[in-house]
């Protein structure tokens, strides 16, 4: 994830990074502008614009499409940017969790006990640890894919490491009550914490492998295509051979939309606007070691 100054204009507007769409467009960009710009010499040079009415009349078409076009964009870039805040929850609520374990079991043993300390102290950032790995897999992409993917099953020694840390953890301060070192009421105390690490797993995996509905995806795309790729036949009348940077800047503005409604909606890849979930789990650790010092 890119930490920057949002008040800071002059580098917004005129950088280039990695997540900028104009580098992964400007094939199309250029493939649009020469497509216009054919189109205009066809028309201005070939045709008599006066005498073929209905090719004016195009303009009216994109005009009432436009709205529509606007409000598709729209809910596409909220509901994509709902996923991306709902996993930044999730793991800020997976670090709150780590630290009010960690600090309820710095509490309930004794100082003395380095055993104990020592599984604690390792195993809760383990758990950050493991389902950032689970999240970046793409068993976890296709796990509810309706093609079978037998090929992920002999790629991972780990059934589900998330869920195998969460026991282990759960088991270990099962035995600590069993023991008689904590007692019942510490028992419970400590619950919500650990029932809380496989509800977050649980809400990461939801948002990783349900994306979008293939159909609402496909059909946005071919409504930009299909809206773009008219845009010259109507406006050559109006705009002339202006249309050749027109129409371009037209796919830019939507189809860029797009892009970042489809970098945003999977938040645990690597793409420079996804979450710093590696980085996340270093700070779990390093609160963890230093609250089970």
């Amino acid at each position: 994830m890119i930490v920057y100054n949002p008040k800071d204009w002059i580098h917004s507007t005129f950088s280039l990074h990695r997540s900028d769409t104009a580098r992964k467009l400007f094939p199309l960009l250029l493939a649009l502008a020469l497509y216009s710009a054919a189109i205009a010499y066809w028309e201005l040079e070939y045709l008599k614009l006066s005498e073929i009415s209905w090719i004016k009349n195009v303009t009216l078409v994109h005009n009432l499409l436009g709205f529509v076009m606007s409000i598709l964009l729209v809910f596409r870039t909220n509901t994509a940017y709902d996923r991306w805040w709902e996993a930044r929850k999730q793991w800020g609520s997976l670090t709150n969790s780590s630290r009010n374990l960690a600090i309820k079991m710095n509490a309930m043993l004794d100082k003395d006990d380095k055993v104990n300390r020592s599984f604690f102290r390792k195993s809760i950032p383990l758990f950050a640890d493991t389902l950032f790995a689970h999240l970046r897999a793409n068993k976890t992409r296709f796990m509810l894919d309706e093609v079978e993917h037998p090929e992920f099953e002999s790629l991972d020694e780990q059934k589900h490491g998330p869920n195998q840390v969460a026991s282990m953890i759960v088991e270990r301060a099962n035995n600590l009550y069993k023991g008689d070192i904590i007692s019942g009421d510490q028992m419970i105390v400590i619950n919500n914490e650990l029932t809380a690490f496989t509800d977050i797993c649980g809400a990461c995996e939801r948002i990783k492998n349900t994306p979008i509905p293939m159909s609402y995806s496909s059909f946005i795309k071919k409504f930009i295509f299909i809206y773009v790729i008219t845009l010259p036949v109507g406006y050559v009348s109006s705009m002339g051979y202006f249309v050749i940077a027109a129409v371009p800047f037209i796919f830019y503005v939507m189809a860029s939309l797009e892009l970042i409604a489809e970098s945003i909606e999977d938040p645990f890849g690597v793409d420079p606007d996804d979450l710093p979930i590696e980085k996340m789990g270093e700070n779990i650790r390093a609160h963890v070691a230093e609250i089970l010092h």
